[in-house]
């Protein structure tokens, strides 16, 4: 509701602030990243179902939607760790990628153990992968070198 209230209004949609914004100076990740990536990451889902790859873990489907709340819920905290680098790291870019970097690797170890269809491991590797190559970046760049 809230981003259609902005959309009419004509101004961006912004889940951060203007305040923490301004503090981490994280200015322009907030805004649309969350709701893009996460975006990004349902229409993923959604293809490789058209594709016939299935969603099942364990015999319990996981929702379409759930792929893009979870990766907006992720990237939110990926603002998170760019606000306490910014403020504490001695290089908060650098130390933001090789952190993400690493947190990306080890969230790809639940899907490769899951039990569920190879085509399914290689789809929740996907929207990781994906995911991460949107939203590192686009923080990274913001941060102080």
């Amino acid at each position: 509701q809230l981003q259609q209230q902005a959309a009419r209004q004509g101004r961006a949609f912004s889940l951060c602030g203007p305040r923490l914004q301004e503090a981490t100076r994280v200015h322009g990740a907030c805004p649309p990243l969350p709701g893009a990536a996460g975006g990004v990451a349902d229409a993923v889902a959604a293809a490789a179902t058209v594709a016939g790859i299935s969603l099942d873990i364990g015999g319990q489907p996981i929702p379409v939607l759930g792929f893009g709340t979870l990766t907006a819920f992720f990237s939110l905290i990926g603002v998170v760790m760019a606000v306490v680098m910014a403020r504490f790291a001695r290089s908060p870019r650098s130390t933001f990628v090789r952190t993400t970097v690493v947190l990306t690797a080890l969230s790809l170890v639940p899907d490769v153990i899951a039990p569920a269809a190879p085509t399914t491991k290689a789809l929740l590797m996907l929207t990781h992968l994906v995911a991460a190559a949107i939203v590192i970046p686009a923080i990274a760049r913001k941060l102080p070198a």
